[in-house]
């Protein structure tokens, strides 16, 4: 059987970021090709109905070895890579026997991977630490919950003895980019609940997450040479300055935690004549989050009539929801995570996502769907590194759901 950690070498290998400009899906030809492969591999361990469809969604089926009706349980991650930092060309390292100690990622470039900046390498002392060469992120978001969810699968079909129902698999393209659930078919899924394996640190679970918009502002100005333009000039960067200091300062990720939402500028781009502000929105509150919705269209057109009308436009789009609302109905499936992370000799850590996964949308389109750990840090950047030991917990957490899940049907 391989190892889950020489399975997630392999994958990281793949180019798979996602592209939020293209409107295919995936929106990337390395996902699919991913996909493919995947397919393939998981053939190979012996899963039956493994498809790969016109949108890059491969699933597949590890049959019932038991004749009594259990729940079918569905495990989910995705295949692409974030577009904030290069995919291309990974080359991890490995560290093994951790000493504590800074980490060259890369000499040239002096990128230090280092306890200073991120103390909870100290948890890790002693264990193998897989990392990037300070070029490109790794991409153990998600390359590592696929890497755990297939050696789970080739454990379960190579050990016979363990009894299971029926279980599903599932890996989406365009996660990354708030696609992912978009072409999810759950009726052809056919799981009655699922988790997705794409949390951060060992011992991650995870039902709430934030309801989140995303603000794409156009501001219009006015070109006027400079030396005749009193009075005559509006300068659109400008009143995208006044726009971003109108919004509090202290709502914002790098001054906010835990329940605390918030406003991010993602994208500033523009000249006098056209600004592009691309702004994304979180609360876990519904309510407070509509009032953050309301909030920003107040100052625009406030700005509208300071500057006038449609100076300032904006499209605003709500992307996901709170999966918490769907979840807490029936908290079983929460339950059974909890069992199976403490079952595997890991303390349960249940927080608040502050993003979103596959998870939130699915959860309202009638497939509830927690979120599990993969034992990932700082994803989305070349500072992402993933210890072995959790990635082999994460795979241990899997294969205890199943059992679990298994022996409540008894009862």
């Amino acid at each position: 059987m391989q190892n889950v950690a020489h399975r997630f070498l392999k994958y990281v290998k793949y180019e798979t970021t996602s592209n939020e400009n293209s409107s295919k899906c995936p929106s990337t030809n390395g996902q699919m090709a991913f996909a493919k492969d995947l397919a393939s591999e998981l053939k190979a361990i012996g899963l039956t109905d493994v498809s790969v469809d016109e949108n890059g969604y491969v699933m597949a089926t590890i049959p019932s070895n038991v004749d009594r009706k259990i729940p079918v349980v569905g495990f989910i991650s995705h295949m692409d890579t974030s577009p904030d930092m290069s995919g291309k060309n990974v080359n991890p390292q490995i560290i093994e026997n951790y000493d504590g100690k800074d980490i060259i990622l890369n000499k040239d470039k002096n990128i230090v991977l280092s306890p200073s900046d991120f103390p909870e390498l100290k948890d890790y002392i002693g264990k193998t630490l897989i990392t990037t060469d300070g070029t490109t992120l790794l991409g153990a978001d998600d390359k590592a919950g696929i890497a755990e969810i297939v050696t789970a699968c080739e454990y379960i079909m190579s050990h016979p003895e363990i009894k299971h129902g029926t279980i599903k698999v599932c890996f989406t393209p365009d996660e990354e980019i708030g696609r992912g659930a978009d072409k999810f078919d759950v009726k052809k899924f056919g799981a009655d609940f699922a988790y997705t394996i794409d949390g951060g640190k060992l011992g991650e679970l995870e039902y709430e997450n934030f309801n989140a918009a995303s603000a794409k502002i156009i501001i219009h100005g006015r070109n006027v040479h400079p030396g005749t333009a009193k009075g005559k000039m509006k300068n659109s960067v400008l009143i995208g300055v006044e726009l971003a200091s109108m919004l509090p300062l202290e709502e914002t990720p790098e001054n906010t935690e835990g329940y605390e939402g918030f406003y991010h500028i993602n994208n500033f781009n523009g000249n006098v004549e056209e600004t592009h502000m691309y702004y994304i929105i979180r609360d876990f509150d519904k309510e407070n989050f509509e009032n953050r919705k309301n909030y920003l269209l107040n100052l625009i057109n406030k700005l509208n009539e300071k500057y006038g009308e449609g100076t300032v436009e904006i499209d605003l789009k709500d992307q996901y929801y709170n999966m918490r609302e769907i979840i807490e109905k029936d908290m079983s499936i929460v339950e059974i995570a909890l069992k199976a992370i403490e079952k595997a000799g890991v303390k349960p850590d249940v927080s608040p996502i502050r993003g979103g996964t596959d998870g939130a949308r699915l959860s309202y389109m009638g497939l509830s769907t927690p979120n599990i750990f993969t034992g990932g840090h700082n994803f989305h950047g070349k500072y992402e590194y993933i210890p072995t030991f959790a990635m082999e917990k994460a795979v241990e957490v899997i294969l205890n759901i199943v059992k679990i899940v298994a022996e409540k049907s008894k009862s």
